[in-house]
């Protein structure tokens, strides 16, 4: 097994209980975020080290925010790849409590002081990437050219990110932004227009240039009706700002609005969101806010402005933003190359409407409008446009989301992990699995069943419900009872239990669509249902082999549904109907061991070989003259059926023919499952694109039960790989599974991800994490054991 893996095991993972044993726990790591365990060479190994170059709180601006934000989605992502360390840049001598994080600091108003540190940088061999956090302000010089010595001594890959790029400069700016792309390995800006201007007014090279947005927080969704409460603004229309305070806001271009909107909606109140800017309060104090606060008092407009003038954790904020129908962004900066309140806006669905910064005119098309800098009448004329029309307003509420998605936080930790690969090809990432969630698959769930469709993270209740999902979900959620004994999960498994056996007929088959009323639809009879028939049982079937951990009761109601349906499954012609039935009476018979279900596989088994036989050869080693939907549990079923009846023909026809879908489907660092925009035809060439996670999610699973038996470590090598795609690891680079929501998206497409997390795709998800524990609990098992023979060889030799 390689060490690299699974990734997240610490020492403290694996106990060793022998007091002889020369690994004591009190030589464990004491700082996990700069070493990693290795379980092969049971010893701690030395992380890579990236170091951000940066102004970072308790200092107050939207760089340090940026950066420490930065900083956690690199180490929540990539954290047992990396340990990530701050160089905090101060303006003078200063006396700031920085967490611990910060390993350098420096005063960027005295110019030695930067090949000083670029000299304690470069004795440091363990650093992989200093990512530089450019701004003209934040070092010293004119146009900041203090940071220039730095950047000819310093002999780490440098990527600088660009957060003020100025158009048309002069021969000094001009010069000392080409010195500092030159000295870099790669260069960041936060939009397209920003790259333009870096291309045609400075002359850098188009082929060093990254765009990476600025990066937003994942939100989950709330109860707006709570947040009303909470608020108190329950019968109000919610405008709002946030940000530190400044002249260059403009927000008095806001308030001058406000009347004629007023006089259309009454009910408007207008949030100011933020505290006075410190460099401003230290330079002139609160001048700024009380001039708003007269301007307030000067258009009568007390009742419909709020002053927030205090700190607010990132949720409340995120709170106030969920509240909020419309966004004000009213900079009059034109140079403003981007700002985080509008990502951060649009990141918890917040139409805006913004002056004409690049990156309000490239991200609002669709999500919101923009007016002209400081021109007060048009702001408010678009405002009561909007405002008069709920549909263009929930229009723009989903495309702000939808816009916004590629650019969190996560999918910025990629893209800057991606810049450190480029650098460094032998530096493997490892993706660190979030931890298990069940907050969506709750929010789907009503007493009847698990919803079929959502939103967003927003249940559609008016989906209804399918045995197809519920069959999933009953598996799901034994397995994660199987692994915390958490009550709550009963409670879930007795819906989708009841759901699925309320779906069975009178003659053991059963039907798949149900609406919200309880009633079954008009699809049941427009559909062939052998699949969501296949699932039943195959759910039906595995969930009775938990009678170790679940009551009773449940297992014989799962038993005796099993039993009806035995007289259907011999009808079944759908290679993936007979497979899932395979499964589930793998499962059903590996307590009782009745020779009756056995030789109903071995009849399922050879129908599903003959049509192996009619259709393969030495090139397409498959079952049908196309791949489609759902692959992997095909060979996975023969592999059962071969575990079931002792055939070795079942046996190598399953491994001939996985093995076979793995070379279409894996690379030597991706997956890429067949695309549900064309299947793949026998002879032709593969589709690409329309990816989506239950064919990751049965691939894995299969994978498993072929490591099992087959403990060949290109199956376990796969398993991480295909997981990986759920976090990242695909063409877009870009995360399929939301763990602020504990959702899962519906679909990788050729540009976007599909934000909608229903229930196949969620259930998919935790099926595929639920497997990587089993495994991860294996391998630990596996550390353990080792660890004891190496006890017992030193205790051999020690008595």
């Amino acid at each position: 097994m390689r060490a690299n893996i699974f990734p997240n095991y610490s020492k403290s993972d694996i106990t060793f209980k022998s007091d002889k044993s020369k690994y004591k726990e009190d030589n464990l790591r004491k700082n996990s975020n700069d070493l990693k365990y290795d379980p092969l060479s049971n010893s701690d190994v030395k992380l890579p080290e990236i170091v951000i170059m940066t102004s970072y709180p308790p200092r107050e601006c939207g760089i340090a925010t940026y950066s420490q934000d930065l900083k956690n989605a690199i180490q929540q992502k990539f954290g047992s790849s990396f340990t990530i360390k701050i160089c905090a840049l101060e303006a003078g001598e200063v006396n700031h409590q920085y967490p611990k994080e910060v390993k350098y600091r420096i005063n960027t108003q005295e110019v030695q002081n930067f090949t000083t540190l670029a000299k304690n940088l470069n004795a440091n061999k363990n650093i992989s990437m200093l990512f530089l956090q450019h701004e003209f302000g934040l070092f010293g010089g004119n146009y900041g050219e203090y940071l220039l010595p730095f950047l000819k001594k310093i002999t780490t890959p440098v990527s600088t990110t660009f957060h003020t790029v100025l158009p048309n400069p002069n021969d000094k700016l001009k010069s000392i932004v080409q010195e500092i792309a030159y000295y870099s390995e790669s260069i960041v800006v936060m939009t397209i227009f920003s790259k333009q201007i870096l291309i045609k007014d400075y002359g850098i090279s188009i082929d060093k240039i990254t765009v990476i947005a600025h990066g937003t927080h994942l939100v989950a969704p709330v109860d707006n009706t709570k947040l009303k409460l909470e608020h108190q603004f329950n019968d109000k229309i919610v405008l709002s700002t946030f940000g530190l305070l400044s002249e260059g806001k403009s927000i008095e271009t806001a308030l001058m609005a406000l009347p004629k909107i007023i006089k259309k909606f009454p009910n408007v109140l207008y949030l100011i969101i933020g505290k006075t800017h410190p460099e401003v309060f230290k330079n002139e104090g609160e001048k700024y806010r009380e001039s708003l606060q007269d301007k307030v008092k000067e258009l009568k407009l007390e009742d419909n402005v709020k002053f927030i003038n205090h700190y607010l954790s990132l949720d409340d904020l995120m709170h106030y933003l969920q509240r909020t129908q419309l966004y004000f962004f009213t900079s009059k900066d034109p140079n403003q190359a981007v700002s985080g309140t509008l990502a951060y806006a649009m990141a918890c669905g917040c139409p805006v409407i913004a002056t004409p910064i690049p990156h309000a005119k490239e991200f609002l098309i669709g999500a919101g409008l923009n007016y002209d800098f400081q021109d007060f009448d048009q702001l408010a004329n678009k405002t009561i446009r909007v405002l008069n029309s709920p549909k263009l307003l929930e229009k723009m509420r989903l495309s702000a989301l939808q816009k916004i998605s590629s650019t969190s936080w996560e999918n910025a930790a990629i893209a800057h992990i991606q810049l450190v690969k480029n650098s460094n090809k032998k530096i493997e990432l490892v993706y660190d699995m979030p931890k298990i969630s069940l907050d969506h698959i709750k929010r789907m769930t009503t007493k009847d069943g698990y919803i079929q469709f959502s939103k967003i993270a927003v249940p559609d209740i008016s989906s209804g419900y399918t045995i197809d999902d519920n069959a999933r979900a009953l598996i799901a959620v034994t397995k994660h009872y199987q692994l915390n004994k958490d009550p709550d999960d009963l409670k879930l498994i007795q819906i989708y239990l009841d759901f699925i056996l309320f779906c069975q007929q009178k003659d053991g088959s059963f039907l798949n669509y149900v609406d919200v009323n309880g009633k079954f639809t008009a699809n049941n009879h427009n559909e062939n249902l052998e699949d969501a028939n296949g699932r039943g049982i195959w759910a039906l079937g595995e969930f009775s082999s938990f009678h170790n951990c679940i009551p009773a009761e449940l297992i014989e109601k799962a038993r005796t549904g099993l039993k009806k349906s035995l007289n259907t499954i011999t009808t079944f012609k759908s290679p993936r109907a007979i497979s899932f039935s395979i499964k589930g009476l793998y499962y059903y018979n590996l307590e009782i061991q009745n020779n009756e279900i056995t030789q109903l596989i071995t009849t399922l088994a050879d129908n599903l070989v003959s049509k192996y036989r009619g259709v393969s050869d030495e090139e397409w080693k498959w079952y049908e003259e196309y791949l489609t939907y759902a692959n992997s549990i095909i060979p996975e079923a023969m592999l059962f059926a071969s575990l079931a009846t002792g055939s070795k023909l079942f046996k190598n026809i399953a491994k001939d023919s996985f093995d076979f879908l793995l070379s279409v489907i894996f690379t030597d660092t991706q997956i890429k499952v067949i695309s549900n925009q064309g299947w793949y035809q026998k002879g032709q060439s593969v589709h690409q694109y329309g990816e989506q996670p239950i064919d990751v999610a049965y691939t894995i699973l299969a994978l498993r039960t072929f490591l099992d038996e087959f403990k060949e470590n290109s199956y376990r090598v796969k398993m991480k790989i295909a997981f990986d795609w759920f976090l990242g690891n695909n063409h877009l680079k870009m995360i399929i599974y939301n763990p602020k929501t504990g959702g899962c998206y519906d679909g990788l497409e050729e540009k976007k991800v599909n934000l909608n997390q229903g229930a196949e795709s969620t259930i998919s998800y935790l099926l595929s994490r639920l497997t990587m524990d089993e495994i991860m609990s294996s391998a630990i098992e596996i550390a353990n054991k080792s660890e004891k023979n190496k006890v017992n060889e030193y205790s051999s030799n020690h008595n």
